[in-house]
């Protein structure tokens, strides 16, 4: 099961693009509503969640995915993401986050010996022994990313992580993410 929790203050594309990507991909994610299964997006957006807090298993955990924007710090309020962070390192399941969420990684030390990419001017909140400017950064089980605008990279990144670079690369083709070189 792949979990995709979602704090109150959720950038939106952050967090739909790996749900959409990865079930394209045949991949079995679960949103999990953090304090409520019904979350508002930093944009006003009503989300419900497919499960609550306590509903979530840590043991049939593959990945978690992590969406930034301006609640990202709601993501520590919740002992349940904190507990299945820390399962999911010491076991070597995926870890994945995205703009202002790589650092909730970094304050738990999970960055502690790798390589990582956040939103700039979080980046002294990583604790990462390498910090990159790429639009997504893969090191050992933990994958993070920039920012909204590398939803879909980072989303179809987990799905070649997940499930292989030529499905990953169908996907690409089919929602015609083709990448066109800047002149």
């Amino acid at each position: 099961m792949i979990y995709v929790f979602l704090q109150e203050g959720f950038e939106e594309i952050e967090a739909m693009a790996p749900v959409d990507v990865l079930r394209r991909a045949g991949a079995e994610v679960a949103t999990v509503g953090e304090g409520s299964r019904t979350v508002v997006s930093a944009h006003g957006v009503k989300i419900e969640a497919d499960l609550a807090e306590a509903d979530v298993s840590a043991k049939d955990a593959e990945m978690v995915v992590l969406p930034g924007g301006p609640g990202t710090k709601n993501h520590e309020k919740s002992q349940v993401l904190r507990n299945m962070l820390a399962y999911c390192a010491e076991k070597g399941k995926y870890i994945a986050a995205i703009c202002a969420a790589p650092s909730v990684l970094g304050h738990m030390g999970l960055l502690t010996g790798h390589s990582a990419v956040c939103y700039p001017g979080y980046e002294s909140e990583l604790g990462a022994s390498h910090i990159l400017h790429d639009p997504v950064c893969v090191s050992g089980k933990i994958i993070t990313g920039r920012g909204p605008g590398v939803s879909i990279e980072f989303a179809l990144k987990l799905a070649e992580i997940l499930y292989g670079p030529e499905k990953s690369q169908k996907i690409r083709k089919s929602m015609q993410c083709i990448r066109t070189s800047a002149g």
